[in-house]
């Protein structure tokens, strides 16, 4: 089968493989499902990847295929599957308890204290970024039909959830805690879709972007579920206080990390904030009003938590969620797919999109590997 791999540890490596295609075999105990992949989702974890600033291959293999947003049909189940049948639609989700810490052992892999992890197109297993794979039933997230259009956004919108359940778990602290306002920092996929996630609960958000808002996408795609935009260039997070008041809620999501000290200063007390972007580098911010957003957290009960990867429940959740707004907002979700690329030989072309997003006005990247 076809299959978009790199050689991990070098740049630029991204290449069309002929890969041996997996069977239902390979699942233990009877209880795999080999899928074939309709689409998948391409983002800033690939580019990285393929630039080599991280990735893992399996044991048994020199390359690793990439890919961990994906969207496919059951074709074959193996005799103990039980849930799911030929022709289901399917997105499996990313990381699995291959470790030894307690989190593994108790299905809790998206929290495992293991320095080695196991997640598929990222580290030591093969990712989606082909025409087929097998799976473990437990892994697989049942779509309904209703949404096959726009299911490869599950995953990202998994992390979001995620964050959400872990925001609502901290905030058990309070015997109540009504939150009304929110503001998402960054307006790219994830942004936008956390955007819309707030506002299917129900919460006054403003999104803040780089660009302005003028003939501006993302921009339009907020307004249109009565969300506000604000380009940081005209407003800084810190400014929109006077605006809009302080937030309940702050979802990070930028990938630029000094922001998160301007959003800080702007939670309201018992508020938190979210953080989502996975930073590299060694950025230093000088300048940082410690003293007062150290006063601030303390007297203000105001809370922190970072969110990555998700398990069955975050993903369980996202159905909902997408199911939700096509009822809602028809036709919103489709509009975030801004380019489409036809089979996996056109990977230079999805790598080119991500490297230069700004420049092709590019939201959400897929690939078309097979008809719906």
């Amino acid at each position: 089968m076809k299959a978009i791999a790199i050689t991990p540890g070098k740049k630029h490596s991204a290449r069309l493989v002929e890969a041996e295609k997996p069977k239902v075999s390979d699942i233990k105990d009877g209880r795999g499902a080999l899928v074939q992949v309709l689409q998948a989702g391409a983002c800033g974890t690939d580019r990285e990847i393929n630039d080599a600033e991280y990735g893992t291959a399996p044991e048994s293999s020199d390359y690793l295929i990439l890919g961990h947003e994906n969207f496919g049909r059951v074709i074959e189940v193996g005799e103990n599957v039980r849930e799911l049948t030929p022709g289901d639609l399917v997105v499996a989700t990313v990381r699995r308890p291959c470790g030894t810490s307690i989190y593994d052992l108790i299905g809790q892999q998206d929290f495992t204290t293991d320095n080695t992890y196991y997640e598929h197109g990222i580290s030591r297993l093969h990712g989606f970024w082909a025409e087929f794979y097998s799976e473990d039933e437990d892994f697989l997230i049942k779509i309904p039909p209703a949404i096959a259009d726009v299911a490869v956004l599950l995953e990202p919108l998994s992390i979001i959830e995620k964050g959400f359940k872990q925001a609502r778990d901290i905030q058990t602290r309070l015997d109540i805690w009504h939150p009304k306002t929110a503001a998402v920092l960054g307006t790219g996929n994830v942004g936008l879709l956390t955007i819309l996630a707030l506002r299917l609960r129900g919460f006054e958000v403003h999104g803040f972007g780089l660009d302005k808002p003028e003939g501006y996408l993302n921009a339009e795609l907020c307004k249109a579920i009565g969300a506000t935009y604000d380009s940081t260039l005209e407003l800084s997070v810190t400014d929109s206080v006077e605006k809009y008041g302080e937030y309940d809620l702050i979802f990070e999501a930028t990938g630029y990390s000094p922001i998160v000290f301007e959003a800080m200063q702007t939670l309201a007390e018992n508020g938190i904030l979210i953080l989502s972007s996975v930073t590299g580098g060694d950025r230093h911010t000088d300048g940082v009003p410690s003293d007062l957003i150290n006063q601030e957290f303390v007297l203000g009960n105001r809370a922190m938590v970072g969110t990555v990867n998700a398990n069955r429940e975050h993903f369980e959740l996202g159905v909902k969620d997408l199911a939700l707004a096509e009822a809602m907002y028809p036709g919103w979700l489709s509009r975030m797919i801004t380019h489409r690329v036809k089979g996996l030989e056109g990977f230079a072309e999805v790598f080119d999109i991500l490297e230069n997003g700004s420049a092709n006005k590019a939201i959400k990247t897929i690939f078309e590997v097979s008809d719906i």
